[in-house]
């Protein structure tokens, strides 16, 4: 049986630390709350109280109930304080010397069977349990921001945690509401291990400019659904603490240089721009403290007028291809009011094609999200065609052709000699190099990359990928496309994976690791995330769906461009697609999908 928690102490009480009290004071747990001064202690009673307040406020917590949780708690200024509490858990800065400080003075104070605990985030469970003479009783409880909100706690156990501890504390857990995982005093632990190589990762792509913080931000949450974009996400954590725990784990991880703190990064805490608590991080608050972002000297201009400066007319447009992405590209276009060419390798292709656009756009009908009339008007917009020759007279060109470099460049040659001059050639590749297309070409000024997602009608995000070729006018023609469109377009450099691809594989590819290195079940993994991050899917769920086989393709093609020691495609993974476990689509990947 699990021991019986009845008073516990929480000793910090910064945004964090009265978070943490408000959990447990809302699960009828008595709790002492300890701060270093009478001034400290008032701005963690204020922090308590306005949380408390908003849930009111929001219906989530009726007036008396919050009474009740707030006489739970004892605000006190001491370690002294604790002397009487089953479990202590400490929530003050991310500083090793000052929490070994703090355990060496609990371990006089707490009573002999008290479990001392630590919030850390980053630090070693191990290094601070050693301060006390009891390290068997110490354990990390990692909880997340906000804590009353988020599901996630990673109970981390050291090599000598009691079994009994973490037992008691997975059960307190499980009181709280919460959903654990149990894991091993690794540096970063399972979520920020994996979340922060992410964000360093975005950092140093906006350092080198080869995207603007907004379209960075904008392509991983309309690419991949996420909840925020990593640096608005750097700003919300605090880029001091973000700083903090990078460099943690990249002294106690291995020394891996995805964990190598940007040099920007360093640079902007060094000038105090720290993010939403300072008014000012990658983005510009309208006061410290805000999450309101205001216009800076960085912020783009605004209006149609800005997108469709230098940009060409564009009426007609060719669609080359007879795949998914090149049936959902027509689909797109004729919606938007475009005239468009479909061009297949054949009759038969093209009758296919045509009849997915038909059942397409037939489900919007019956969705109420299109109306027959604007079904009729699309469908009569687009022409089916099995020839080239019939884009002689369009003004863009979209190719959704198989990923095989030899066949875009043949078609692109092909292509330079059909179509008009002045015509955009745009390719949907989503990992080959758009210059090499561009090059098979005596235009490439006019060629350019329009990475559309999955589904395409769906999917609100393009990638607009400008080779060093690329001209102003033509970039701004893709722009004001994607615009009409109704799509948000991001604009980047022609690297290996974009922005989207080369974000969210290595953080997949890293997820992958850590299951390889035996540290945690894929379950768990995809618990943290989805739980601590608020990702609409783990890593191994969006493993499955993508393929193992794209997966590992687009990880070697990273590794190979960029030659960065911590992009080599994980050895499990390509165990795991030399043996066909591809994901959904051949029953198993990393999971077993023929008994769901």
């Amino acid at each position: 049986m699990a021991r019986e928690f009845t008073r516990v102490g929480v000793v910090g009480l910064g945004t964090m630390g009265a978070g943490i009290v408000e959990v447990f004071a809302r699960n009828g747990l008595d709790v002492t709350a300890v701060e270093i001064s009478e001034a400290a202690l008032e701005r963690g009673r204020v922090t308590l109280t306005g949380s408390t307040d908003r849930a009111v406020a929001k219906g989530k917590l009726a007036e008396a109930e919050r009474d009740a949780l707030l006489a739970r708690v004892d605000f006190r200024v001491g370690l002294d304080a604790l002397h009487d509490v089953d479990l202590v858990i400490e929530a003050v800065p991310e500083h090793l010397d000052l929490k070994q400080r703090i355990f060496a003075e609990l371990d006089r104070v707490c009573k002999p069977e008290a479990i001392l605990a630590t919030n850390t985030s980053s630090l070693s469970v191990t290094e601070i349990s050693v301060a006390t003479t009891r390290p068997n009783q110490v354990i990390g409880i990692h909880f997340f921001n906000p804590a009353p909100v988020m599901k996630l706690v990673e109970v981390v156990r050291t090599v000598v945690t009691s079994a009994d501890v973490v037992a008691d504390v997975e059960a307190l857990c499980e009181r709280l509401g919460k959903v654990d995982v149990t894991i091993s005093d690794r540096a970063g632990f399972i979520a920020n291990a994996l979340l922060f190589g992410y964000l360093n990762h975005a950092v140093g792509m906006f350092e080198a400019r080869y995207a603007t913080r907004e379209d960075i931000d904008a392509a991983m949450k309309l690419g991949c659904g996420l909840p925020m974009g990593p640096l608005a996400l750097m700003d919300l954590i605090g880029l001091d603490t973000a700083y903090e725990i990078l460099d943690t784990m990249y002294r106690r991880g291995g020394r891996d240089r995805r964990h190598a703190p940007a040099p920007l990064l360093k640079q902007m805490v060094t000038a105090g721009l720290l993010g939403r608590k300072s008014g000012r991080g990658f983005y510009t608050y309208e006061r410290p403290g805000s999450p309101k972002v205001v216009p800076d000297e960085y912020t783009p201009p605004a209006g149609d007028a800005a997108l469709a400066d230098g940009a060409r007319a564009i009426a007609k447009v060719g669609v080359v291809g007879s795949g998914t992405m090149a049936t959902g590209i027509i689909e797109v276009f004729a919606k938007a009011g475009y005239e468009v060419i479909s061009v297949t390798r054949g009759a038969e292709k093209s009758a296919k094609v045509c009849e997915a656009v038909k059942t397409s756009l037939n489900k919007g009908v019956v969705r109420g999200k299109l109306s027959e009339t604007d079904r009729d008007a699309a469908l009569g917009r687009v022409t089916w065609s099995a020839t080239l020759d019939h884009l002689a007279d369009v003004d863009l060109v979209v190719e959704a052709v198989i990923e095989e470099l030899s066949v875009k460049k043949a078609l692109f040659a092909s292509l330079d000699e059909i179509c008009k001059p002045g015509v955009v050639l745009a390719t949907t590749t989503s990992s080959l190099p758009v210059i090499d297309v561009a090059m098979a070409t005596q235009r490439p000024a006019d060629v350019i990359g329009l990475h559309f997602f999955n589904p395409a009608p769906i999917m609100p995000l393009v990638e607009i990928v400008r080779t060093i070729r690329t001209s102003a006018e033509t970039s701004a023609t893709a722009r004001a496309v994607c615009a009409k469109l109704g799509k948000t377009g991001v604009v980047c450099g022609d690297r290996s994976g974009f922005i989207v691809n080369a974000l969210l594989f290595p953080y997949l590819n890293d997820a992958v690791k850590m299951l390889e290195a035996s540290y945690s079940t894929a379950d768990d993994i995809d618990y943290a995330m989805k739980l601590g991050c608020g990702y609409p899917m783990g890593p191994f769920e969006l493993l499955d769906v993508v393929g193992l086989d794209v997966s590992l393709a687009i990880q070697r093609e990273l590794y190979l461009e960029l030659r960065e020691p911590g992009f080599a495609p994980a050895p499990l993974l390509e165990h795991l697609v030399t043996a066909g476990y591809l994901g959904r689509k051949s029953g198993r990947g990393f999971r077993d999908h023929t008994r769901r």
